[in-house]
């Protein structure tokens, strides 16, 4: 029978919609179901729409969802998008369109190919964060989050009222909070404070708060950019340079719930690789800070050392070019460079001075700090090496103890101390203990531990230092100077940020006439006319009434990208609740996610985030999980097949691959459609494809242009994409899903290969053949044979265990496995293949829907009860034993499976084939392994 892809896996996707068939069931009190939560990381809607190195990860989630739904379970499967982003952005400042138009156009582009292969999700929870419905409770949380603060006595975030009280009854006195900056007060001076200092004091406190930091900035774009957005000191959009500015900022205190986030690890079944990747994020270290006076100034230098053990060993300090006092210390002498140095390390993003451990550089500022125990000058250099936002954005430098110092003395021919009872040389720096030093006994014959801890009573004692945990991790800037993003809902009164109230949410984005930084320098937002804020009246006015009296200016920086994706899985739980953000009883019947899957490439940003944002709403009482996601899988890559053509350089000549080797060449990337078989360059078709190869020369091998092929990440600017569309239209949703399943294991990168799509298409049409005698539905009723029994239920077992370890490449061999003896074994039998089709659709869902039907059922096939193993049919009945005569094996027998080994040893001598071999001579023993094997030693 003709196996019509097209028109089948229409059929069923028109039903699926129509009928709604993968709508979860919202909870009500009496919910007995129990439920399954799988989810997708947030997609971004892109112009270019998904490629086939996309849906890899959606295929494994939407087969484990459907495998749920068929054991019982009430399946939340939700899709949404995170709909603010650059990318439109700047493709409205190129056209001028407004993002939300582009937006939209790339979401139903989205959507239209997420259907067409065939995804269980449930599409009327479907959320955009770039939706006001959706923004105004993201805008809510940054409220919340905004009147909190962090309680290091409790643990937990709790109402900034409960500060002010403490305030108003102690001052700063006992207070254990998370903070910016240590402040000292009175209750006394707390309650005589003015309403402007009151609230600035505040924001040195509260979880969303201003302050002054260093970001990456983009002139070109106007705006500042996340560290995963810059380069090698460029824009990843656009590549523009990229440089390092302090800027007033908004920020989240994450940096409260460092020790949580650690600790939470533990309890995640997440892969060490992202696991390992936020410890080392998140960076604990535990050590003590020391303050060093500043000479001939009143200024101190304050730096963290894990090893303050060490501290007669500091030989320098290295500040951050961006440290506060490097310009007040400068020397006259060494100004110009010190100014220069700062200019030229501003270009260099923060990634890439962490990453380059090579590059030694740096200057001499011409001052001096005074060593706190022998008062000796030690001379302070910056370099870019240490960063101002990591620790206190400067270190102490004992260069007979860390490499990288050692590395800098050596460089600058900086005298090095030695105070270890040892030579200094490249290979020996981490010497514990064993102390060596001239002129005091301090800490001479110490072992590490002792002397650390001599070293801390003596800095305490001295009021110049104690002991400190500290986190390499940073609060997170949450300010972006763009149009294109959740509008933050503060408005300005005397310079003071005040928040919104609850009834004016959403604050909507307001139109614009351009999406570029205004001419005095304020972000897009600068543009719009009626966007002020009216206290008296509590609604948005036009900004010419602004009096800084009733009419206030609003924020003019939008939320980051990151904003509406940390908590976009609560929402799903209840996406159109317009009471609050999440219902109680929605939360509490779905809990967290059960299963997430996604890229490790957000392991340090958007999965650190959603948890930091979980565990605060769980400290207000609006969520009982502490975690957001307690298990998940990280796919690894399809990967395309570039080719490339090598160009001679200065000339339009481009040369086959074998012969580029006598030439100056360029590689350049075409586009994969032009190749034919063999690596074969469609020369006409490449003259057709870019001016640029109109009039080009090749130079030929063989009468032939051969490309050099490599596998890389899927990329446009690769033009190594391959288009799901155009493998629907020729194979099949179906196939699609089972090929990216066979490439191999879900978490490994793996190449594409189009023409591996013919072997999986002819299983298909095996297996739907199978339930056809010609072109006529042919299946029996009659009882199947215990053989047909065994290859079903030898599937069954294999595809439990497969889907359970989401081992997904191996069910699709077994599929193939099974239809093959089945199709042998001429079986059409409805006790068989009712449940084949039941196991094969969760991977293959159309063409599974399509034969339930024609075995007469008239429900989905989506809910059907998964089958269930019988081991009885596994067992076997007689077992086929290799014969081997001296370890070679010549011929097998079979015996009953119960058979006892002395029993098999008279019966295997009276086989006139074994007599044959023997040739008359009498086996010196017969050896026989229960159901494996047979050996005769002559």
């Amino acid at each position: 029978m003709f196996y019509n892809h097209q028109e089948i896996e229409k059929k069923w996707q028109q039903y699926w919609k129509d009928n709604e068939t993968f709508k979860s069931q919202q909870p009500t009190a009496n919910s007995q179901q129990p439920k399954y939560y799988v989810l997708d990381m947030f997609p971004y809607p892109s112009g270019a729409g998904l490629h086939v190195g996309h849906p890899l990860g959606y295929i494994a989630s939407d087969i484990y969802a459907r495998y749920k739904r068929h054991q019982g379970f009430n399946v939340l499967h939700p899709i949404g998008y995170d709909s603010f982003g650059l990318p439109a952005e700047q493709y409205a400042i190129q056209t001028g369109q407004h993002p939300a138009i582009t937006t939209k156009d790339n979401i139903a582009r989205y959507e239209d190919q997420l259907r067409k292969i065939g995804f269980s999700f449930d599409w009327s929870r479907e959320i955009r964060t770039s939706d006001a419905s959706y923004y105004k409770w993201t805008q809510w949380i940054f409220i919340q989050l905004f009147h909190s603060w962090y309680n290091n006595e409790t643990n937990k975030a709790e109402d900034i009222e409960t500060l002010i009280q403490h305030f108003e009854q102690f001052g700063t006195e006992n207070l254990r909070a998370a903070q910016t900056e240590e402040l000292s007060f009175s209750s006394e001076e707390w309650k005589n404070a003015s309403e402007e200092d009151k609230q600035d004091i505040l924001l040195n406190y509260r979880l969303a708060f201003r302050a002054e930091t260093t970001v990456n900035w983009c002139p070109a774009l106007g705006t500042v950019l996340a560290n995963d957005e810059v380069i090698n000191g460029k824009s990843e959009r656009g590549g523009y340079p990229v440089y390092q500015k302090k800027m007033m900022q908004w920020s989240m205190r994450i940096t409260a719930y460092s020790e949580r986030l650690l600790e939470g690890l533990d309890k995640l079944d997440w892969s060490d690789a992202v696991k390992d990747s936020q410890r080392n994020w998140i960076g604990k270290s535990v050590g003590a800070s020391v303050h060093f006076k500043v000479q001939n100034t009143e200024d101190d230098i304050e730096v963290f050392t894990t090893r303050p053990d060490t501290i007669f060993g500091v030989s320098f300090l290295t500040l951050a070019p961006e440290h506060e006092l490097v310009m007040k210390i400068v020397s006259e002498e060494q100004k110009a460079e010190v100014e220069a140095y700062i200019e030229e390390t501003s270009k260099r993003s923060e990634r890439e001075r962490m990453a380059d451990v090579k590059t030694i550089s740096g200057v001499f500022t011409g001052a001096y700090a005074i060593h706190p125990f022998s008062g000796e000058n030690i001379p302070i250099w910056i370099g870019d090496y240490v960063l101002a936002g990591y620790g206190t954005g400067a270190v102490m430098a004992v260069p007979a103890g860390d490499d990288r110092d050692y590395a800098f003395a050596k460089h600058f021919n900086i005298p090095i101390k030695n105070i270890f009872d040892q030579d200094i040389s490249e290979k020996a720096f981490t010497e514990k203990g064993n102390f060596k030093l001239e002129n005091s006994d301090f800490l001479n014959g110490l072992a590490y531990k002792e002397a650390t801890e001599r070293v801390l009573s003596e800095l305490e004692k001295l009021g110049i230092g104690k002991k400190k945990i500290t986190y390499r991790q940073r609060d997170a800037i949450f300010s972006r100077q763009r149009y294109w993003g959740e509008p933050v809902p503060i408005y300005y009164k005397n310079g003071l940020p005040y928040t919104l109230p609850i009834s004016a949410l959403p604050l909507e984005l307001p139109e614009v006439e351009k999406y570029l930084p205004t001419e005095d320098g304020d972000p897009p937002l600068g543009n719009a006319k009626d966007y002020a804020w009216d206290e008296v009246e509590q609604k948005i006015v036009s900004t010419d009434l602004i009096d800084n009296q009733t009419v206030f200016p609003l924020e003019l920086s939008t939320m980051p990208g990151w904003a509406g994706s940390s908590w976009y899985w609560l929402r799903y739980m209840d996406a159109h609740n317009p009471d609050e953000f999440v219902s109680k009883e929605s939360v509490d019947y779905w809990q967290g996610v059960d299963l997430y899957i996604g890229g490790s490439e957000h392991a340090t940003g958007h999965l650190l985030y959603s948890r930091f944002w979980n565990k605060f709403l769980k400290d207000k009482g609006y969520i009982s999980q502490e975690e957001p996601f307690q298990k998940m899988i990280n796919q690894g890559m399809i990967l395309g097949m570039s080719a490339f053509v090598f160009r001679i350089d200065g000339t339009n000549q481009l040369v086959s691959k074998n012969l580029a080797g006598n030439y100056t060449t360029q590689k350049i990337p075409v586009d994969i459609s032009l190749i034919k078989g063999n690596d074969e360059l469609d020369v006409e078709r490449l003259r057709n494809w870019r001016p640029e190869f109109k009039n080009a020369e090749f130079i030929l091998e063989d009468g032939k242009y051969l490309c050099e092929r490599e596998v890389e990440k899927m990329s446009k600017s690769k033009y190594n994409v391959v288009n799901p569309d155009d493998i629907c239209e020729e194979y099949g949703a179906d196939c699609l899903r089972l090929y990216e399943m066979f490439l191999g294991p879900l978490e490994q990168s793996k190449p594409w290969n189009t023409q591996g799509l013919s072997g999986v298409y002819g299983f298909l049409k095996k297996f739907y053949n199978l339930y056809f005698d010609g072109d006529t539905f042919s299946v029996s009723d009659e009882e199947p044979t215990k053989e047909e029994y065994k290859v079903l239920h030898t599937l069954i077992k294999k595809v439990v265990y497969d889907i359970e370890h989401f081992s997904f490449n191996t069910s699709v061999s077994s599929f193939m496995i099974a239809v093959n003896d089945l199709q042998k074994l001429k079986c059409n039998k409805r006790a068989i293949l009712e449940p084949l089709a039941v196991i094969i659709s969760p991977y293959a869902p159309h063409i599974c829907e399509e034969l339930w039907q024609l075995l007469g059922n008239t429900t989905t096939i989506e809910y059907v009860k998964f089958p269930e193993l019988n081991e009885a049919y596994l067992v076997e009945d007689e077992i086929e034993y290799p014969v081997s005569f001296n370890g070679k094996m010549r011929f097998k027998k079979t015996y009953p499976a119960d058979m006892l080994p002395k029993d098999i040893e008279i019966a295997i001598m009276q086989e006139e084939s074994v007599l044959e071999q023997l040739k008359g001579a009498s086996p010196k023993k017969i050896i026989v392994v229960p159901k494996k094997i047979i050996n005769i030693v002559v």
